[in-house]
């Protein structure tokens, strides 16, 4: 078998790249490197350049490296960016999906592991998020990711495709330096850029109803999250029938307040955070039950918190230097 990995070259990308060639699954890479770094990608693995927009493009790479399964993982994902636009999100991440799957299923591919997030529930008021808690996303960024689990549904049931989707919680780590995430978006390299920068790091909000006053998140490392598309994948491979959604978690909640302490114990940097007034929005908890994850998958995540910070750390340190445009 053959899987495409569509934004291989991106930080989750890249991993689910290395777990499945470790594993010594057969792995094309489609990315059209516009936020995935060339650095980050495996000499030995194929690469197209170019974009699940482009049909043509990707009916000649599936029938070229003789593709059977996909997983995809291309798309835009900036809480932020899609409040400001959100046409775009909805283009980009939906268009891009649906001209995808008309590829796929023209090319009698008939497995297809979806990359989907926790955005999709919103903020429910629940001890933890199952599957089955109501979907209810507040944002466009959210909204496209269940609206993708809806098309991606809809195509397996049309043309006999088997399909699973994978709802992510908060991703964090890395399993090798040169595979960090170096953007400023998540909530630990943004903590890590302000302590670069001489600045206390912030907290939105000391007065949600948690244990501390903060809000807590499930942190799961993308090591983790790697090891759980190479479980979905070989699941597909042994079993191609019908269609799975599962939380990707810890099933344990870490407050901004620990993971401000964890980041000063790794850092060295144990300045006091500034509290700032909550953000509109705010879950002041969001962890999930990954219980069905264990079941389906036999796949449980297996590295604490601490460790997410520290590897996180030290792939930030890595980057610190600029990089050449070209490479990102």
């Amino acid at each position: 078998m053959t899987w495409m990995i569509t934004g291989g070259a991106g930080y989750i990308g890249a991993h689910v790249m290395r777990a499945l060639t470790g594993a010594g699954e057969r792995v094309v890479v489609l990315d059209d490197l516009s936020s995935g770094a060339a650095r980050r990608l495996d000499p030995g693995v194929p690469v197209v350049r170019g974009s699940a927009l482009d049909g043509e493009l990707l009916a000649r790479s599936l029938a070229e490296h003789q593709v059977t399964g996909v997983v995809h993982l291309a798309a835009r994902k900036q809480v932020a960016e899609s409040m400001a636009r959100p046409s775009r999100y909805y283009a980009d991440n939906l268009g891009g999906l649906g001209t995808l799957l008309e590829a796929v299923t023209g090319a009698g591919v008939e497995r297809f592991v979806f990359s989907s997030s926790a955005a999709v529930y919103g903020t429910p008021d629940v001890e933890l998020i199952t599957e089955d808690t109501p979907c209810a996303p507040v944002n466009p960024y959210g909204e496209t990711k269940l609206a993708g689990e809806w098309l991606v549904r809809a195509a397996g049931r049309a043309h006999g495709m088997s399909t699973t989707c994978l709802r992510y919680f908060n991703v964090a780590g890395c399993a090798a330096p040169e595979l960090a995430d170096t953007g400023v978006f998540n909530v630990i390299p943004m903590v890590f850029d302000r302590l670069t920068r001489g600045e206390a790091p912030r907290i939105f909000g000391d007065d949600h109803p948690t244990p501390d006053g903060t809000c807590v998140r499930d942190y799961v490392h993308v090591a983790d999250l790697a090891d759980a598309h190479l479980a979905a994948v070989r699941r597909l491979s042994g079993k191609p029938a019908g269609d799975l959604t599962l939380n990707i978690g810890r099933g344990e909640g870490v407050s901004v307040r620990e993971l401000l302490t964890l980041i000063a114990e790794v850092s060295g940097d144990d300045r006091a955070p500034l509290v700032e007034p909550r953000r509109a929005g705010d879950a002041p908890r969001a962890v999930a039950c990954a219980r069905r994850a264990a079941e389906e998958l036999g796949w449980t995540a297996r590295r604490d918190a601490r460790e997410m910070v520290g590897s996180a750390w030290r792939g930030w340190l890595a980057h610190r230097s600029p990089q050449p445009a070209e490479q990102y």
